[in-house]
């Protein structure tokens, strides 16, 4: 009888692996083709670059480089503001549009320019002043050692610089060899101000729609004369602090109280319902100003308007009364500075 042989025992292709171990073996690591990042030649000479295709709906997770890093570059854009101290800078034009801030109320006020104007600043201590800057070749006189010497008392820098780089920074017509770095004006709330005191009715003026940085200047140099509680700009559509203001108004942005709005006929409308008596200047009106009477004793606001347009529809729609300056001439009106000027002496002449 045939005796069958089993067959022998088939080898196996792959090594086997070693024991590592207590009986254990260790896996052998598996190692996957990492995709090149080459580019593809795909037929007829044609090259495929391969492209990260983005998911959608899905963001795209932190980088395991590191934190972000904000690009000063973008600040403009994104509201961010760079470290460091911002040195101050020339603006795009002079002494024309609002200065900017950092929030929607600032009033600007943050370079002042002039001799009187930065003598005021040192002495009304209202805010705090950063440094002042002389031109190098300014003549001694009065006034500039007077800024030197109250800036001294304060405790300021004085900065003697180039007349060049002074007027390069400038952005006023004339800075006068002199100017200063400031806190930005504080904005007063407007319930503060409309607030009556004992024994003394409020005497306001509201501005609207005054965008010459020269003629909110002297007006409010002219507010500070007649004894004015207070000056409301509106947010949008009006000039505030700039440099320009601020030499024009030689000092008395620094004590009379200034309030920044959202909406000037919503604040007229608040006043009415505390008994202040709003009263417009429109060359149109048939009632004089020097008709006023008993009634500039009262709580009182007088609004005037820009030149040529004059009061806003919703401004003249909140106005209790209308008034105009008699104009005895050719002309038709005032400069607003002018007619500023002459209501509030009349209101003030009434108070005494």
């Amino acid at each position: 009888m045939a005796i069958r042989k089993s067959p022998a025992p088939r080898k196996s292709a792959s090594p086997r692996p070693a024991a590592s171990g207590k009986g254990k073996t260790a896996a052998k690591p598996v190692t996957r083709a990492r995709p090149s990042s080459k580019a593809v030649t795909a037929g007829k000479g044609k090259v495929v670059t391969p492209r990260a295709v983005p998911v959608k709906g899905r963001n795209p997770g932190p980088s395991s480089r590191g934190p972000r890093v904000a690009d000063p570059r973008g600040a403009a854009r994104t509201g961010a503001v760079p470290a460091g101290p911002i040195k101050p800078g020339r603006g795009s034009g002079r002494g024309t549009g609002r200065a900017t801030g950092d929030k929607d109320d600032d009033l600007g006020g943050t370079q002042v320019e002039g001799r009187q104007a930065v003598r005021e600043l040192l002495i009304a201590g209202r805010r705090r002043c950063f440094e002042v800057w002389i031109a190098g070749d300014m003549d001694a006189n009065e006034v500039i050692d007077d800024i030197k010497q109250l800036a001294r008392a304060n405790r300021v820098p004085v900065v003697e610089v180039s007349r060049k780089k002074l007027e390069y920074t400038a952005r006023s017509e004339a800075p006068q060899g002199v100017l200063a770095h400031a806190e930005a004006l504080p904005s007063v709330p407007i319930e503060a101000m409309l607030r009556r005191r004992p024994g003394k009715s409020p005497f306001l003026v509201a501005v609207d729609g005054v965008t010459d940085p020269g003629n909110l200047g002297a007006l409010l140099r002219c507010c500070d004369g007649a004894g004015v509680d207070g000056v409301i700009l509106p947010r949008h559509r009006s000039v505030h602090i700039t440099p320009t203001v601020a030499k024009a108004a030689v000092g008395a942005i620094e004590y009379v109280p200034l309030s920044v709005v959202g909406g000037l006929p919503t604040a007229l409308t608040r006043m009415r319902e505390l008994g202040i008596w709003v009263v417009g200047l429109d060359d149109a009106a048939d009632k004089s100003l020097f008709e006023l009477g008993d009634l500039a004793a009262e709580g009182i606001c007088l609004v005037v308007g820009a030149e040529g347009a004059g009061l806003s529809r919703l401004v003249r729609e909140r106005c209790d009364l209308i008034v105009s300056i008699p104009m005895k001439g050719r002309l038709s009106s005032l400069n607003v500075s002018v007619a500023a000027s002459l209501a509030t002496y009349e209101v003030a002449r009434h108070r005494r």
